[in-house]
């Protein structure tokens, strides 16, 4: 019903647009075509200007309306340098915006059509060719240049004391893995994925490394430590976006993309700067990757170091859920037997030499 409500609605316009159309057409017609042209030129002339000055002021008003509430400080390092970016990209092409576009209209209005007045024309101007190509030739490659640093500075190697977590994509929700007291994730095996199992990322328990690791719904980071994301995809094409830290990245099935961060104020700092008590990070997935799409988020908690110890050892680790008293561990493979039972022999051998 709706659909044919705003079609009837459309040819009401169309009729409307064509009816106005034709009498104006009969209004040149008796006043006479020269001066109804004239009379219609001069108005849209002065439209013109009436137009380039509402422009400037909606322009003015919606940056002062909006200028820093959408997202607000960024709350990294690296999204206080982007943003700086952002700023010397919009000073550009901002100045190029109203040279541009005053001209333009004015343009418009000064050189209406006038009878006392011949157009001239030129075919081909050396010195104008080299100002409308070198020029922005130059600015654009100092604005791509700074997008290549800031880029390689997020993708690059991130500091040896940064904390790894390990994020990983699924239709549609987000995965996280912090490594425990050894510091190193377990292995895993895309095959050994089963949710009905609680190993949603296929660790292999074979592995003593996976024994310690944490496997969590809610990303926490440390203020003002380096993290290192290792981003995964369980089945499509995600994208983690971080948009209060000014970070963003694919995340593709079978090819692990990397960035790193330094957060620069907690959680609860956050509520005060934005009087948003009931602020909070947000990851969410800025990739289209199906009907549920828009569901695909997940809160980031940035707390203290003493904040994130103590959550830490409330984490009961992922092979410890999975392997409690009801669920005894898996039996060791042929190979594990195998070097194990080797390793068994040998020390046995040591002890009867030494005794």
């Amino acid at each position: 019903m709706s659909t044919v409500f705003i079609i009837l609605i459309l040819l009401l316009g169309f009729l409307i647009t064509f009816q106005i159309a034709k009498a104006s057409e009969y209004v040149s017609v008796l006043k006479g075509e020269k001066r109804a042209f004239e009379q219609q030129n001069k108005i849209n002339g002065f439209l013109m200007i009436v137009f380039l000055i509402v422009g400037l002021i909606g322009v003015y008003w919606c940056n002062e309306l909006y200028k820093g509430k959408i997202l607000g400080e960024a709350a990294s390092q690296h999204g206080q340098q982007i943003d700086k970016m952002l700023y010397i990209t919009l000073a550009i092409t901002g100045v190029v915006f109203f040279i541009t576009q005053i001209l333009l209209f004015w343009f418009a209005y000064k050189y209406q059509h006038s009878e006392k007045r011949k157009a001239y024309y030129f075919p081909h101007d050396n010195r104008l060719e080299l100002i409308w190509t070198v020029i922005p030739a130059i600015a654009l490659t100092v604005l791509v240049g700074f997008g290549l640093f800031y880029w390689f500075k997020i993708t690059g190697d991130a500091p040896k004391d940064a904390m790894q977590v390990e994020v990983t994509g699924k239709q549609f929700g987000w995965i996280f893995r912090y490594p425990g007291k050894d510091g190193v994730f377990g292995k895993k095996f895309y095959q050994n994925i089963d949710d009905g199992k609680n190993n949603s990322l296929g660790i292999i328990w074979d592995d003593p490394m996976s024994h310690d690791d944490l496997v969590v719904t809610e990303l926490y980071l440390v203020k003002d430590q380096p993290v290192k994301l290792i981003i995964n995809s369980r089945d499509v094409i995600h994208d983690v976006g971080l948009a209060h830290f000014r970070m963003k990245m694919d995340a593709v099935p079978g090819t692990p993309t990397t960035m790193w961060f330094t957060p620069l104020f907690t959680t609860e700092e956050m509520k005060k700067k934005t009087n948003n008590p009931n602020f909070e990070y947000e990851l969410s997935c800025d990739q289209m990757c199906g009907r549920g799409h828009f569901t695909m988020r997940a809160i980031v908690k940035v707390v203290t170091p003493e904040e994130f110890i103590l959550w830490k050892a409330k984490q009961k680790p992922n092979y410890a859920q999975v392997f409690d008293s009801a669920n005894p561990a898996p039996a060791k493979t042929d190979s594990t037997m195998k070097a194990t039972t080797v390793t068994e022999s040998k020390n046995a051998t040591k002890l009867v030499a030494k005794q």
